[in-house]
């Protein structure tokens, strides 16, 4: 009982503020974000309305994501987790979908993307050790990112999927780091509520595996590390099984139809839609166009998504922070714990900008992947620790991509709320 105890106050302290300092960045966050997300919650009816299903902003399926969790070929058990947030919506709204009811929406999305960025921000300070003024400059940069200010306030997978990806690695880092073990429940638990939400992230939970000590040089650890998997997977596919019923033939005919759906996309070119939309539209508004949407049963509506840049400006942006990723990856190279983040990041690469899949609409997928931006920046401030004059280098041209992204993203929301007061 003891042990259970001190775990759950290990685990206590992980989520949330364990110092003064986090506990203000967490705070600075829920304000900011929170008067953000309450202020289209109360004003305006684009988070939840009964007659939009889906792409009233961005693609975002948010009344089909409240309502029903979102198709079960790609979010297999995210129903059971929606239905717990619809249900304590209605607590407060008193059963009615209205502002109330999109308030408390908003607010559950506003806490988990604040405790995401708190994640991230404890990952720089415990893991990587930098120092409070650079960790403060890429956790606002991160704040501004275009994912993190729409999650803010959007019932999505992603806002969700956003936390719990971040929370992991923060936990597997920490694992790494003192050169233990991730434990077999721990392992379950986070592939099946990573894997429930978009079922492709669960393989993302057994990355930081392979880089255990010793693990390729002993069979008694190598065979453990199997077992952990497979109790992981098993766990998993029970549950989904038991989602459908047991008829996983619904699952194949389902991915594929959802495959031909979101990979056949040609109105842009490939590498446009890879830096406007994958690499691009996470961080930095794009424009954006209004076109005419219906739900299927007469009902018809506005809706407003990103298209590619209409200025070089973006894609020199794009191309510097890319820069700063590559050269993160390459001179850490051998840093376990930077692996681990690029090969997450390149399954995601691979998923949308290999395969094709979604990648007209691949901004909204940010929340897969946004986070390692920050931390992989993190890293590359770190192996420069000893030479002063390349980090002011570095701490200029982060700046200076952090004023951009904000006034940016700051002139572009206004747009977005141009949109909301003509239509919604």
């Amino acid at each position: 009982m003891a042990q259970f105890k001190t775990k759950f106050i290990q685990f206590l302290k992980l989520l949330f503020p364990s110092s003064g300092t986090e506990l203000l960045v967490l705070l600075f966050f829920l304000v900011v974000y929170g008067y953000l997300g309450s202020f289209i919650a109360i004003h305006y009816k684009i988070i939840f309305d009964s007659r939009i299903p889906w792409d009233a902003y961005f693609s975002f399926d948010n009344k089909s994501i409240v309502m029903t969790g979102g198709s079960f070929e790609r979010h297999p058990l995210s129903y059971y987790f929606f239905n717990w947030i619809r249900e304590l919506a209605l607590l407060f709204s008193d059963g009615k979908m209205n502002g109330d009811f999109r308030f408390i929406l908003a607010w559950f999305s506003n806490i988990a993307v604040s405790l995401s960025v708190l994640q991230v921000f404890k990952y720089l300070k415990n893991i990587i050790r930098l120092p409070l003024i650079l960790s403060l400059l890429l956790i606002l940069f991160f704040g501004a990112f275009s994912t993190t200010i729409l999650l803010s306030f959007t019932p999505e997978n992603f806002t969700y999927t956003l936390f719990l990806l971040t929370l992991f690695n923060h936990y597997s880092a920490i694992k790494l780091k003192k050169e233990k073990r991730i434990p077999a429940l721990a392992l379950a638990f986070s592939g099946i509520t990573i894997g429930g939400l978009t079922v492709t992230n669960i393989a993302k939970v057994f990355i930081p595996v392979a880089f255990e000590k010793g693990l390729f040089h002993s069979w008694r650890k190598f065979g453990n590390a199997i077992l952990r998997g497979a109790f992981t997977v098993i766990c998993f596919i029970l549950l989904y099984l038991n989602r459908i019923d047991f008829k996983y033939q619904n699952i194949f005919s389902k991915t594929n139809e959802q495959y031909e759906k979101f990979s056949n996309v040609n109105s842009t070119p490939t590498w446009d839609m890879i830096l406007s939309y994958f690499f691009g539209g996470n961080i930095l508004f794009s424009d954006f166009i209004i076109r005419d949407k219906h739900n299927m049963m007469g009902y018809h509506y506005k809706g407003m998504i990103m298209t590619v840049y209409s200025s070089w400006i973006p894609y020199i942006f794009i191309a510097v922070l890319l820069t700063l990723i590559s050269w993160s990856y390459c001179k850490n190279f051998k840093n376990k714990l930077v692996q681990v983040l690029m090969i997450s990041f390149l399954f995601d690469i691979v998923i949308h900008c290999v395969m094709r899949f979604g990648l007209h609409t691949s901004y909204i997928y940010g929340g897969h992947f946004v986070f390692v931006y920050p931390l992989l920046l993190g890293w590359l401030f770190y192996s420069y620790k000893e030479s002063p004059k390349m980090l002011s280098f570095l701490t200029v041209v982060v700046s200076i991509l952090f004023v951009y992204a904000l006034t940016n993203n700051y002139l572009r929301m206004t747009e977005f709320f141009w949109f909301l007061n003509k239509y919604y």
